[in-house]
């Protein structure tokens, strides 16, 4: 019998002998400046791992190691989770992650209001038809198939997912804005059931989007409390992040509470220069609500600036019926000028960069403000906006520069805020250059530790950290994950304080972030030196409903 790290006796075979041996661990981190994740002060220490976990850590002067590192003068932690990534279809194209991999990342966690199943043969149709750039055949149907299909694939890193209100209203509803018939709510239900058992980690809205939106609370609460039977997380992009800020915290707040399970903010913000003094009341109200008892939490991503669609500040009635429908509107004259004269720009046409587009007719104008195109055109940036979507017969992504840089350091200091990107993670050559994207893809945990820690000292190393691993693994109530302990899978990260930097910018964002020396992914080595080892050791990491098909 093998047991390795440690002196043990065996008898050898043949022979009447007792033999003292000291077997190796697979690795040994030495010297490294241990912050394991509890916010607690850092140490000197050592890391020894075998096979895919921990196996020792502290002092280990006699131990010994297969593959043995240096870490002196480096910070050893857990590996971050994303809170918010849509890397589901970069994934697909490339399982690397090398975006967020070299910013240390080796939780992916997907599902934004939206997820990759159930889907029936129409989503998947329809699916196909919306690829632009990565291409890929849909294998799956459900999301514990789809997670599955990833982990098979091999990716990087490890995968979750909450499931999407959105897709349920889809596969139930299609995109009509009118509450479930009994029958229909029910199926939604049975559905939720299924992805909860299948490991999804809770349920999510994104409710400024059809069909997500298209729920109204009571809808929310009826299956939420289906999650909550799963010990699951209800997680929301709110439905409003501007002007009605404090009524969409509101709402998240009431269906926790009469959902009785735990609920997250996404990408906690007061958006557009006006609503930025609402920030302090919509914090009062979670730190009212976790005073009493309710377990509210947030995350953010490390930018004064968001990214989505260019149809979002389109008026809600041109976008009710999905992509599709908007773009027979803009068809009628009467329903185009009365769509133009009703575009509420909660940030100037100045402030919104064009970063994506489907055709690649269209990708000159990459780089540009809708201003300066209304300007190239000679038209009004309503008339602009409205043009460009019928154009690209897309929603257009932009950059939108809305957020308050006090506002992030605020924000940052929350004991229940997590970190996320809100982005894919891509590698920075081939297909992803068709297109530009927010800095925030290659940038939000590095700028985290060099912007906001070392530079601008907002929180200390040991805090970030935190808020990076276990915090996030508590809320999503995962086993074994989200910290440096003994018997914890290997998810450990070895960088350097001093270096690591974000490098992506908003004109040029496909850059890698730097100081991220090595990456372990469950035991492997997946980041050595700071570059790729090829290796996909990322595992579907199920939630608490997870029950096992298979004996």
């Amino acid at each position: 019998m093998k047991l390795k790290g440690f002196i043990y006796s065996m008898v050898c075979t043949g022979l009447i002998c007792a033999c003292n041996t000291v077997v190796p661990y697979d690795i040994l981190i030495k010297n490294g400046r241990i912050l394991d994740g509890s916010g607690k002060p850092s140490y000197l220490g050592d890391i020894a791992i075998y096979a895919d976990t921990i196996a020792a850590i502290g002092t280990l002067e006699k131990a010994t190691g297969t593959l043995e590192i240096d870490a002196k003068g480096l910070a050893v932690a857990p590996g971050f989770i994303n809170m918010l990534s849509w890397a589901n279809e970069s994934l697909i194209e490339d399982g690397r992650s090398q975006g967020d991999i070299r910013q240390g990342v080796t939780l992916e966690v997907l599902g934004e209001g939206s997820s990759m199943g159930p889907l029936t043969a129409a989503m998947k149709k329809e699916m196909k038809e919306d690829q632009e750039d990565i291409t890929y055949a849909i294998s799956w149907t459900t999301l514990g198939e789809y997670l599955e299909f990833l982990e098979d694939k091999g990716v990087s890193t490890n995968i979750a997912s909450f499931l999407g209100n959105g897709t349920l209203r889809e596969h139930t509803i299609g995109y009509e804005n009118r509450p479930p018939t009994d029958t229909e709510m029910e199926t939604m239900k049975t559905l939720t059931r299924q992805a909860m058992e299948e490991g999804a980690v809770g349920l999510s809205t994104s409710l400024i989007y059809v069909p997500s939106g298209h729920a109204n609370t009571d809808e929310i609460i009826e299956l939420a409390k289906v999650v909550s039977e799963y010990d699951g997380m209800y997680i929301s992009h709110i439905r409003d992040e501007e002007g009605g800020l404090l009524d969409a915290v509101q709402e998240l707040i009431s269906i926790s509470e009469k959902a009785a399970l735990p609920a997250e903010i996404y990408h906690f913000k007061a958006s557009g220069n006006a609503n930025w003094q609402l920030l302090d009341s919509a914090i009062q109200m979670v730190d009212n609500a976790r005073d009493r008892g309710l377990p509210i939490t947030t995350d953010m991503y490390m930018y004064n600036a968001s990214s989505t669609g260019l149809n979002v500040v389109l008026p809600a009635w041109a976008k009710e019926g999905g992509h599709d429908a908007t773009m027979k509107l803009i068809e009628q004259p009467a329903q185009r000028r009365r769509m133009m004269a009703e575009i509420d720009f909660h940030v100037p046409p100045d402030k919104i960069l064009l970063v994506g587009f489907r055709q690649k007719a269209m990708r000159n104008l990459i780089g540009k403000t809708l201003a300066e195109v209304a300007a190239e055109r000679k038209k009004s940036p309503n008339e602009t906006l409205v043009d460009l979507i019928y154009e690209d017969d897309s929603r257009i992504q932009v950059v939108y520069f809305s957020m308050s840089e006090d506002n992030i350091k605020k924000k940052l200091k929350l004991p229940y805020m997590s970190i996320c990107s809100d982005a894919g993670s891509y590698t920075n050559e081939g297909v992803f250059l068709e297109q530009s994207t927010h800095p925030r893809a290659y940038g939000s945990f590095a700028r985290l530790l060099g912007h906001y820690v070392r530079e601008e000292k907002v929180i200390p190393l040991e805090e970030a950290i935190f808020k990076l691993t276990t915090l996030p693994a508590t809320n999503l109530k995962l086993k074994k994950r989200g910290a440096l302990k003994k018997g914890f899978y290997a998810d450990v990260v070895i960088f350097d304080p001093e270096k690591i930097k974000d490098n992506a910018t908003f004109e040029k964002p496909h850059q890698y972030a730097t100081g991220m020396l090595r990456v372990f992914v469950n035991g492997t080595q997946v980041l050595k030196n700071g570059e790729h080892t090829g290796a996909f050791p990322g595992r579907f990491v199920r939630g608490p409903g997870w029950k096992p098909t298979k004996p």
